[in-house]
């Protein structure tokens, strides 16, 4: 397997995570999963991997006290804060995300592109604290299907719409900045 299928193969495996959990539930000890879930947070976010590191250590820690399932469950969390960690750092030290991001296609961007930039990288640091916490809810009091439902489904379409209506705001803050 070459190295991009490879990639691509975890790309796939960290957003397929709560079916995953779903479907080897029971046939597979948390554990094992829980261990699998550590690996791959720390593998898939090489940008964050201090991060990551710390967070799989957490979920690690909850496996030896005997809250594997929590452990695993906790994975949507985990990925949550570490991206909201990076977002909100990219806020106080050097260039926003949102920025860097806009750049490679932008590289001159003007002034009120930079502040538009800085506002989305807000806006994306609101939406993972509620992710995160609605995703924490689930791990704590949902059953597995209510868990999966949310966290391999909703919260991926409440990104996409996030990333839907962010393009459409940019759209019109651009005809009018013309």
């Amino acid at each position: 397997m070459s190295y991009r299928m490879l990639k691509w193969a975890g790309m796939l495996a960290l957003i397929a995570w709560p079916f995953a959990v779903y479907a080897l539930h029971g046939r597979i000890h948390s554990g094992w999963l829980l261990l699998v879930g550590a690996l791959l947070l720390v593998w898939r976010l090489p940008q964050a991997r201090p991060l990551a590191m710390v967070a799989a250590a957490v979920l690690l820690l909850l496996g030896l006290l005997g809250e594997a399932e929590l452990g695993m469950r906790a994975y949507p969390v985990a990925v949550s804060l570490i991206l909201l960690a990076v977002f909100a750092g990219s806020l106080f030290q050097g260039m926003p995300i949102i920025e860097r991001l806009a750049r490679l296609q932008e590289p001159d961007l003007p002034p009120e592109g930079v502040r538009y930039t800085r506002k989305v990288t807000w806006a994306w640091c609101g939406f993972f604290i509620v992710n995160g916490g609605i995703a924490a809810w689930t791990a704590l009091y949902a059953d597995l299907a209510a868990w999966t439902l949310y966290n391999g489904c909703i919260s991926y379409l409440l990104m996409g719409l996030m990333f839907a209506v962010e393009w459409l705001c940019r759209r019109r803050v651009r005809r009018t900045a013309l």
